[in-house]
This record gives C-alpha cells, sequence and structure tokens, in this order.
C-alpha cells in the first residue's frame, strides 16, 4: 500500500541524492549490498536485546533501497540484472530481521518464534505470488502489508516493545495480502480463459513407431499378388 502511493514521490524527491551519489561513484549494486549488510547487522541488534539501536538499524537499512533504483537510472544500469538482485536481497534482508526477533523472543516463550516464523513464511509467500504472476503476465500488486508496512510496523514494535502484539498484527494482514492477491490473480486468469472446452490433439509418437500396413496389401504380399 505505501509502496504504490508513496514510493514513487520519495524516490522523485530523493532524486538529486542518487544523482550525487553517482557522481561520487557509487553503483545500486553497492548500495543494495549496503543495505542488506545493514539488515544482517540490525538482526544481530536485535537478537542481542538492543531493540532501540535497532529501530534505527531498520530505518538506516531501508534508506539504500530506496536510493539504489535512482542511482541505477541516473547510471543507465537499469534492468532487470539490478532488479533481480536487488529482489533477493530484499528477501534475505527480510528473513534476516524476522530471525532476529524470533532469537530474541525465544526468552519469552517457546512459542513465539513459531509465530515468527509463520510472520515470514506468510511474507514469502506474498512476495512469490507477486514473482509468479508477473511471470505469467498477470498484476499481483497491492495489499495491507507489503515491505514499507513490514518495516514500519517491525520498526513500531522495537520503539515501544511491543514485539508480540505487532507480530500478530502483522500476521493477520499479511494472510490478507496473501489471499488478496491470490483472488486477483485468479480472477485475471479465469477472465482470460477462451469459451467452450478445449480439443486435446494427441500426437503420435515418432520415435519407436512403426505405422501398421493395410490388412490388403499384406495379405496381396503372403498369395504372392501385387
Amino acid at each position: 500500500m505505501l509502496d504504490g502511493r508513496w514510493r514513487t514521490k520519495v524516490e522523485s524527491g530523493l532524486a538529486p541524492v542518487g544523482r550525487g551519489l553517482h557522481r561520487l561513484g557509487v553503483s545500486a549494486d553497492g548500495l543494495t549490498v549496503i543495505g542488506l549488510v545493514l539488515a544482517i547487522g540490525t538482526a544481530v541488534l536485535i537478537a542481542n536485546g538492543n531493540l532501540l539501536l535497532g529501530v534505527f538499524g531498520v530505518a538506516a537499512s531501508g534508506i539504500p533501497d530506496i536510493l539504489d533504483g535512482s542511482v541505477a537510472r541516473h547510471s543507465g544500469t537499469a534492468g532487470g540484472r539490478g532488479a533481480f538482485f536487488d529482489s533477493v536481497c530484499d528477501r534475505v534482508a527480510d528473513a534476516a530481521l524476522l530471525i532476529g526477533v524470533a532469537w530474541h523472543l525465544t526468552s519469552e516463550g517457546p512459542e513465539l518464534p513459531v509465530l515468527v516464523m509463520a510472520v515470514l513464511g506468510l511474507t514469502m509467500l506474498i512476495t512469490y505470488e507477486r514473482a509468479r504472476a508477473e511471470s505469467l503476465g498477470f498484476v499481483a500488486r497491492g495489499g495491507l502489508m507489503e515491505r514499507a508496512e513490514r518495516l514500519v510496523l517491525l520498526a513500531i514494535g522495537l520503539a515501544f516493545d511491543v514485539l508480540v502484539p505487532v507480530l500478530w498484527v502483522m500476521l493477520a494482514l499479511t494472510a490478507l495480502t496473501a489471499a488478496h492477491r491470490f483472488v486477483m490473480v485468479w480472477r485475471q486468469a479465469t477472465s482470460e480463459r477462451p469459451p467452450g472446452p478445449r480439443l486435446r490433439v494427441h500426437a503420435q509418437p515418432t520415435r519407436g513407431f512403426r505405422a501398421r500396413r493395410p490388412r490388403s496389401r499384406v495379405l496381396s504380399r503372403v498369395s504372392g499378388r501385387r
């Protein structure tokens, strides 16, 4: 939701920063790696109970994710390779942050890490739904719980030490997002189905296939006639 409404405006506002970073020789892939390293470091801080520092870490890890696209456009390197690399690093960063939260919550109850893993599983599901839908030519964007919303809620939970209630909210909203995207793609796929049943044409095998000769011709050869 925030990605669709605010990301474009934020990126356009930070375009001068991206231009300046490009002039300094900073690459888009370099910013992506910096964001990933910051996310892993933040996960370590959260696991060790440094929740307030984790708030700043979550915010810091999100900044390179906003700037790398602007740098890629100004450097002329925007393309499929960079987008793929950025997406993979985002998934690793998301997993690292939630694993850090799970590690921190092990001291509060053995069932709480399961809650974190449920949030992580649904997070990966909605990401997969979008990727798979786009590979098939459909659209599966939007929803109540995209990456920006997850980072904001996680920062709130860390800042006020209310991780467990925030995780339950994230679980519910992420499940709704997964259902929303599934229905969205299902409707698109159903509307493209042509009317009437499809006829299946079974191709005859080409390897090891020997056509049968007409019976009359076989009998004529046996009797010596042509």
